[in-house]
């Protein structure tokens, strides 16, 4: 009796167990209807971390609970978007092989790359089997995570973060440009200097030609003055 009551604890332990990994499992996307259709959609990978490939999730399955694998390129998109800003519509791809129906059938996967981290929102849009979908869901505790920062993560040494990156370049950028802005002052000014000091030496020559002349002139009328005084 106490061997029955033993095995009956154990399976009630595991049933439980299973219970909270298929919980968990659940809570990682969220759970939408349209129409006879249901959307399972979060992150293709969680958790999830700036800078690592991702991309948007969703299953499909209808109302018999039968995967559907017949989506065309066009038929769904994606918009995500955080802090203000977002995408174009992303498109998606199947997560299983369409000819051998092999994979995670009715999975279907937009990329994406994250690169900040906060909550993301997910704005999905388009039919299946020409029902119209269109469905918003935000990341969260009962939807799917957000995304993480990846300084955790990073041994020995961490790594600077995209924005700092991203400051830095533009302030090198900034001095470049200074520094270019300057060599170009300087080589206007060089160039003036050089024009101006043309325009000198033509000016001190040609009066230079025209002292030689004068010079030239008064020699012609000193010795007609002296011939005229022989005479």
């Amino acid at each position: 009796m106490s061997r029955h009551r033993f095995r009956f604890a154990g399976c009630a332990v595991a049933a439980g167990l299973l219970a909270l990994v298929a919980a968990g499992s659940a809570a990682a996307h969220a759970v939408e209807h349209a129409g006879a259709y249901t959307i399972e959609i979060g992150w293709q990978h969680e958790p999830t971390y700036v800078g690592e490939s991702n991309g948007v999730q969703v299953t499909i399955h209808d109302g018999n609970d039968k995967p559907v694998n017949d989506l065309k390129t066009d038929d769904l998109k994606v918009v995500v978007s955080t802090g203000g800003q977002q995408t174009g519509d992303l498109a998606f791809e199947p997560g299983f092989d369409p000819v051998e129906l092999e994979g995670p059938l009715g999975e279907y996967d937009a990329p994406i790359l994250p690169t900040a981290p906060g909550d993301y929102t997910f704005h999905l849009t388009g039919s299946i089997r020409g029902q119209a979908v269109d469905v918003t869901v935000k990341s969260g505790d009962e939807t799917f995570d957000a995304v993480k920062g990846s300084a955790d993560l990073e041994f020995p040494n961490k790594l600077p973060a995209l924005t700092e990156v991203v400051t830095r370049l533009d302030r090198v950028d900034a001095r470049v440009g200074s520094a270019i802005a300057s060599a170009d002052a300087a080589a206007a000014k060089a160039a003036d200097a050089t024009r101006v000091a043309d325009r000198a030496l033509l000016v001190g020559g040609g009066i230079g030609v025209i002292g030689i002349f004068v010079g030239a002139c008064g020699v012609l009328l000193g010795v007609r003055s002296m011939r005229r005084a022989r005479i």
